[in-house]
């Protein structure tokens, strides 16, 4: 059996529940060891870890971690990162997925000032303390690569969900443009991955099921994406295969 990421070291912002999940999960099929970041869900943070090891061969050893830590905080985020390479050694992939929105999908003129700047700590400050790390030390383990993950809404802002939410993930992007531009010659890629609706607790938070209905019928296929749809994006762009795709946003 073919396992694309095997001997690589990856750590998923975000990965106790919905896409994060299924990113950790997907990467650890495909032969990578995985830190299972979480802020506050431990318990299924755990249960990730726990699947992950279980699926592992006896000889394979412990193949998941588990670490908590507030992607908005410096120092938690150095923490991340130490915790990685002292267990499992040089980094290679670093998946910022962790984000947060507003569930009451407020509009502009309705959103607080600590609502917009929460959504900003998590959703952009956190992807460029991530990426700040992972640009310093991916190198040393040969190159790598760093993944974010965005928003359909991006590309096709809807009004009245998310205006703090579409525009952190927006300078996000950017950041991941500029970013790709500047590791030149490092052999670490940066992409950004980008899904529509999909079927997790964030999204249907505070919708009706009405709204959910219009939101999958809106959709190309009839239905809302499901996690497994995402992560063999993200597979696919950590892999070697990947290698030639930088600077790029694969939308959904």
């Amino acid at each position: 059996m073919t396992m694309p990421l095997e001997g690589r070291v990856a750590i998923v912002t975000g990965a106790s529940r919905g896409i994060g999940r299924e990113i950790a999960l997907h990467l650890a099929e495909k032969g990578a060891k995985v830190v299972v970041n979480y802020s506050s869900n431990q318990g299924t943070a755990e249960k990730v870890a726990s699947t992950i090891n279980n699926l592992a061969s006896s000889g394979d050893g412990v193949r998941a971690i588990v670490c908590k830590a507030d992607v908005a905080e410096p120092s938690q985020v150095a923490q991340l990162f130490d915790m990685a390479e002292h267990t499992f050694g040089p980094l290679h992939i670093v998946v910022n997925n962790a984000g947060i929105l507003d569930s009451k999908n407020p509009t502009i003129a309705q959103t607080s000032d600590e609502d917009w700047d929460r959504t900003f700590q998590v959703n952009c400050k956190g992807v460029f303390l991530c990426s700040r790390e992972a640009a310093k030390r991916i190198v040393h383990g040969g190159g790598g690569r760093i993944i974010n993950i965005s928003s359909s809404l991006v590309a096709k802002p809807v009004p009245g969900i998310g205006a703090a939410y579409t525009a952190s993930k927006a300078a996000m992007e950017m950041m991941t443009r500029i970013l790709a531009q500047e590791l030149r010659g490092t052999q670490i890629t940066a992409n950004c991955v980008a899904p529509g609706a999909v079927a997790t607790d964030m999204f249907f938070a505070g919708r009706s099921k009405a709204s959910v209905e219009a939101v999958a019928k809106s959709n190309p296929f009839e239905r809302l994406g499901k996690v497994e749809d995402v992560a063999p994006v993200v597979a696919f762009l950590a892999s070697d295969q990947g290698e030639w795709v930088n600077g790029h946003r694969s939308s959904g």
